[in-house]
């Protein structure tokens, strides 16, 4: 299977550089629907066969253009939802951001029994994004999309792609980023690019203190 994993487009929560993963959570900022109406031309030469959301609005409003010129129907599920931050919600002080960062760079590299504050520990979030992935396996298509959240698909990449624990750390995956993948729960992930800026171009980058976009 090919899949890709595209994270959503700018919110306020972006702007302002909170902590933002309660659902139903914001929705896109101008700009961020601007990006969003980019990745159906960015996305022209794949042959993509389903749609995928999590529960957070601003995966709904980001997928909207890229279904419409596919004709079909997104999927949602919740398991794609960014990584929780529990007590570190809306906060954008530097000692929520590295913690909330830090504990998913511990995930990657396997310290699994560290929990976010009030939030979930690794085992919980590989756990349900996982199954996430594998429903979509099980759609059978040769290539899927999946609109998701930075720190999630970053997370998720870095331990389940083969080879990729350091390369995710030290890459950005702005906002309408698309990381592309190949393989399968059963034989393992391989990482075939990472498009860490936004797909329409240096017009559409954004100057904004993102936690959960920039390099760890």
């Amino acid at each position: 299977m090919r899949l890709l994993l595209i994270r959503h487009g700018q919110t306020p929560d972006n702007v302002a550089g909170r902590l933002g993963t309660e659902a139903p959570g914001p929705g896109l900022t101008e700009l961020g629907r601007a990006q969003a109406s980019a990745v159906p031309g960015a996305l022209v030469g794949e042959d993509i066969g389903a749609l995928f959301v999590s529960s957070l609005r601003r995966t709904h409003e980001t997928v909207a253009p890229l279904a419409s010129a596919l004709s079909l129907d997104p999927v949602e599920v919740a398991g794609f939802r960014e990584v929780i931050a529990g007590d570190l919600e809306a906060r954008s002080d530097p000692e929520a951001v590295s913690t909330y960062m830090g504990t998913v760079v511990s995930w990657v590299t396997g310290e699994l029994d560290r929990r976010l504050p009030g939030g979930e520990d690794g085992h919980e979030f590989f756990t349900r994004f996982d199954e996430a992935v594998a429903q979509v396996v099980a759609s059978r298509h040769e290539t899927v999309a999946v609109v998701s959240h930075g720190a999630a698909i970053r997370g998720w990449c870095g331990a389940r792609a083969v080879g990729s624990a350091l390369f995710v750390k030290e890459h950005p995956l702005e906002n309408t980023g698309v990381v592309t993948l190949e393989g399968d729960p059963e034989s393992g992930w391989r990482l075939l690019s990472w498009e860490g800026r936004p797909v329409g171009g240096p017009e559409l980058d954004d100057d904004d203190l993102d936690p959960t976009g920039e390099a760890f």
